[in-house]
């Protein structure tokens, strides 16, 4: 179990970098275009490893529908966690993620019939209180709750990318048992691609950047890392724990990420947390 766990604990990481890169790179790439880019780039290059390992596609017809599902999903999380991490602050965002393992939990009970015994409970309480121990002891939580550190829109559109994760990880369960992780990540990965375009297109023509930020070492850099870190190796790593790992089990694992972006992103507005708590993160 331990050793299964590595690599949806490294995808987790993986995604502690994505919020400090995503919202270093919005000031040169808008938030949709910048998750079509990642997804397109990703999609490209889990579709390369694919073949490379001498998969030439075989994906049985009765399945089409079922990634196009999981694209769906990849497609509204992207959109609404990019938009939401815009439109709020890195500490709120942080916060709502959270709620992503709740959902899981939920939603793998009445999906799947996974078991929600005692211990998951237990888990699911200890790891929103010392996540909220944590950020007590970076931010104003009193400021965050009140909601006057961001949006409204945008903490809802954090809580509904929370609610879509969940809905990947439990929907693709059942095509990453049948396949594998990297083909469920792949196909999954490229069906959100069409899904994802037309929104780039409108934010670009309703507002679009300058063509010398598109074209910047930043944006080249923050594009490079979301879609080859943050998307090809960490959804490969987050798929290949579910082959082994129940989806409510999995889903903890995001909760590093959670921390990272939380203490990482924004800077404290209060008292630096206790050396325990540097130590947990």
């Amino acid at each position: 179990m331990a050793r299964a766990a590595f690599g949806p604990l490294l995808a987790a990481a993986l995604w502690g970098g994505m919020y400090v890169v995503s919202k270093w790179g919005f000031a040169v790439v808008p938030p949709l275009t910048l998750g079509f880019l990642r997804v397109a780039l990703g999609g490209i290059v889990l579709y390369a490893i694919v073949r490379a390992n001498g998969d030439k596609g075989g994906i049985d017809a009765d399945d089409y529908r079922g990634f196009a599902v999981l694209g769906a999903w990849v497609a509204a999380t992207i959109a609404t966690q990019f938009l939401g991490t815009e439109l709020t602050n890195a500490s709120q965002g942080s916060l709502l993620t959270i709620l992503t393992p709740v959902f899981t939990v939920a939603l793998g009970a009445a999906v799947l019939g996974e078991r929600v015994g005692a211990r998951k409970l237990v888990g699911i309480a200890i790891a929103l209180a010392g996540t909220v121990v944590v950020l007590a002891g970076q931010y104003d939580l009193a400021a965050l709750i009140a909601g006057t550190g961001g949006s409204l829109v945008g903490v809802f559109l954090l809580v509904v990318a929370s609610l879509c994760w969940a809905g990947y990880t439990v929907w693709g369960l059942p095509l990453v048992r049948r396949y594998s992780g990297l083909t469920a990540a792949t196909y999954s990965t490229l069906a959100a691609i069409p899904m994802l375009t037309p929104l780039a297109i409108v934010e670009l023509s309703l507002d679009p950047p300058p063509l010398a930020g598109l074209l910047a070492p930043r944006a080249i850099f923050v594009v490079l890392y979301l879609g080859l870190a943050a998307t090809a190796a960490a959804w490969v790593l987050w798929y290949r724990g579910l082959e082994t790992l129940p989806a409510d089990t999995q889903a903890f694992s995001a909760r590093s990420a959670i921390i990272d972006a939380a203490v990482s992103v924004h800077p404290p507005q209060t008292k630096p947390a206790p050396t325990m708590m540097a130590q947990e993160r």
